[in-house]
């Protein structure tokens, strides 16, 4: 059993790690290269990204999920691993096989009002509660959903229901993906490739009978009709300049040190070759890609993206392209996602391995072991994702919502691994594992309004003040949670097991040997993280004051989010000097710091959501009620905590030499640490 018990933490970590490994490994692929086509270079929301994230998070913006999946699977087959079409493979349909993309599931529509609204109840694909449909049987109710989305977009935003947010994401959806179809590809050309080389041998021809009539002089009437057949939808499909740039522009500029306003879209592509009396290689590449993916010519697409490739880096191109293989890599390996998976994994062997720490210490040993590992196995993996976004953005880690999320977990990780590392009790690595899991389900949520790497704004646009006020006041919140749900754990361990009183502990142990008071051990642990949380709280908030006063000429101008940092100063500062004042002991810690649980996601998401000062992110109605729920369970826990402590079960163990059980005084004496 020795031997079982040192090999199970091994067992644990190369599962696991293979798993990573596994991941990590380049892929090689058959037929079409389509991972390749993903790599390429693109523009849209004002930074160059590879076509995999053009796919990715439009369908996370459309659908809420990155692939799309081609069968239904009941959730009982856990096992069996639906086929998923992939965000880079979605792309191509759109773009070059729109009526085959149009069957797809992608378009979610949950609300019954508006099912009913549009006659949706018999047509839609029902999985889970909610409705995917494709844009093939919403079509013929655009128009309504056109006219509902105006609607709704005119009232003010305290007069919005449920209702009328559904129907504006719909509408945003079906406008997304109809600016999609339209991105790489004139909708009216089914065999790109053929139809430009026709469009080429009249060009001249057209654009001289076009000059003609101008200056009135005698031209060809069917040769210029003909002519302006194509160019009319070119100019439809060409940018409006008040309109931004929320789809792909997937033509170049022909030289590299151009700015990114010289890239365009096909419409303005076709226009520019027009007046150039020549058609760019760029156009002619994604023609060729058309023509061979619509066809089934994979040889043809292969050796077509593999020339674009090499036409950008002959070009100069070769930093972009080296942007859109590295943010493929990062896209395809879904390391927050790893991250996840093994967090959950931790947390229930430590959890485990806590409730087993009495009546099984060698077990409870190993499998504290493994979740240590485990956990240090996910916060590598969790790490490589955080720097190699950095790197990506060339910013430090936190530059908005989401990446704060991922941050804030990550800082919660390093907590744990410390505190595991001091204390052995499986404790640290729960905290680690339960933040880490919770913050990154958080970011992932984030993630479904589209692109996180979106471009800064200029009061935003400071590295140095990112690095400095943005990463220590992160900290600040890091360690408030961490202490928080240190606190959780106090209340819960507390009242369902004995395991907060003098316990047999170590693998090993007998009943006579030495005792642990995991109790003590918590309260220590949420009274140091508390401190530093203070500490950075304090000094990222006096950093911010300075950042305002560099940009809008004030310290201090009482912005919610500003007020939000100062409650959680202000209520850390309260916990220290209850506790040095001797006002609460073990108990009143615990609950004053899950307090700061409270405290501190108000600050750093209800204050984004209030829709006004300099911070404010805009309201989101899903957000919001998982903040409410948020608030509702922790003060929930706050209420256990208070409850007398006959109701606690670590205190009614019987005691240490024997006699009758021993209730232990919630006025017992605690010594108060020196200030």
């Amino acid at each position: 059993m020795k031997l079982l018990y040192k090999i199970i933490p091994w067992f644990f970590l190369a599962l696991f790690g293979i798993e990573v490994i596994v991941v990590f490994m380049p892929k090689s692929e058959s037929g079409l290269h389509i991972r390749e086509f993903g790599r390429l270079p693109v523009l849209m929301n004002g930074r160059i990204q590879p076509m995999d994230s053009v796919g990715r998070n439009t369908l996370l913006q459309i659908r809420s999920t990155g692939d799309v999946p081609l069968e239904l699977v009941p959730s009982w087959k856990f096992w069996h691993h639906a086929k998923k079409l992939k965000s880079s493979e979605w792309l191509l349909e759109v773009f070059f096989k729109p009526d085959l993309a149009d069957t797809r599931p992608i378009f979610l529509i949950h609300h019954p009002e508006l099912i009913d609204e549009l006659n949706l109840g018999d047509k839609g694909i029902e999985k889970s509660g909610l409705r995917y449909y494709t844009f093939k049987e919403i079509e013929p109710v655009i128009a309504e959903i056109q006219k509902q989305g105006s609607k709704a977009a005119s009232l003010e935003e305290k007069q919005k229901t449920a209702f009328h947010k559904q129907v504006l994401k719909l509408n945003n959806a079906v406008f997304v993906y109809q600016m999609m179809k339209a991105s790489a590809r004139p909708p009216s050309w089914n065999d790109f490739e053929k139809e430009l080389a026709s469009f080429k041998k009249t060009m001249a021809a057209g654009l001289e009978a076009m000059r003609g009539k101008e200056e009135g002089k005698s031209f060809d009437e069917a040769l210029l009709k003909d002519f302006m057949v194509p160019m009319t939808e070119f100019f439809q499909l060409a940018r409006d300049p008040n309109a931004g740039q929320s789809y792909p522009l997937v033509v170049p500029p022909t030289r590299a040190d151009q700015k990114h306003e010289d890239w365009s879209n096909i419409g303005e592509g076709m226009i520019q070759s027009v007046r150039n009396s020549s058609v760019p290689p760029p156009i002619e590449y994604l023609a060729t890609i058309a023509s061979a993916y619509t066809q089934d010519r994979p040889a043809e697409f292969n050796t077509a993206v593999a020339s674009y490739r090499e036409w950008f880096l002959k070009e100069g191109f070769a930093v972009q392209v080296k942007k859109g293989n590295e943010e493929f890599f990062y896209n395809d390996t879904k390391a927050f996602v790893h991250a996840v998976i093994i967090y959950i994994a931790a947390f229930l062997l430590a959890a485990t391995a806590l409730l087993t720490l009495s009546s099984a210490p060698n077990f409870s040993e190993s499998l504290r072991l493994s979740a240590y590992w485990l956990i240090i196995l996910g916060g590598a993996v969790h790490t490589f994702g955080l720097v190699f976004r950095m790197y990506l953005e060339s910013r430090p880690p936190v530059t908005n919502l989401y990446s704060s999320a991922v941050f804030i977990g990550w800082g919660a990780m390093i907590f744990g691994i410390f505190l595991e590392r001091i204390y052995k009790l499986g404790i640290g690595s729960l905290m680690a594992s339960l933040v880490g899991f919770v913050t990154l389900f958080i970011a992932h949520n984030l993630a479904l309004g589209g692109d996180t790497m979106e471009m800064m704004r200029a009061v935003l646009d400071s590295n140095f003040w990112l690095a400095t006020h943005v990463v220590t006041i992160t900290m600040g919140y890091s360690a408030t949670f961490a202490a928080g749900f240190l606190a959780v754990v106090y209340v819960f361990l507390g009242l369902l097991t004995p395991l907060l009183g003098k316990i047999p502990g170590g693998p090993g142990s007998t009943s006579t040997g030495p005792k642990l008071e995991i109790g003590k051990s918590l309260s220590k642990m949420v009274y140091a993280i508390i401190c530093f949380a203070t500490l950075f709280s304090f000094a990222g908030t006096v950093l911010g004051g300075i950042w305002a006063d560099q940009s809008w000429g004030r310290f201090w101008g009482w912005d919610p989010k500003e007020n939000g940092a100062l409650l959680i100063v202000l209520w850390n500062a309260v916990i220290l000097h209850a506790r040095w004042g001797g006002l609460v002991r073990d108990r009143g810690l615990m609950n004053l710091a899950i307090f700061g649980n409270i405290i501190t996601a108000f600050s750093w998401f209800g204050v984004n959501m209030l829709g006004i000062g300099l911070h404010s992110y805009g309201f989101m109605d899903a957000a919001f009620w998982w903040l409410i729920l948020f608030i509702g369970t922790q003060a929930a826990i706050i209420g256990m905590g208070l409850l007398p402590m006959k109701f606690w079960r670590s205190f009614q163990f019987k005691n240490d030499n024997g006699g009758s059980s021993g209730k232990i005084s919630s006025r017992s004496p605690s010594p108060a640490p020196a200030a």
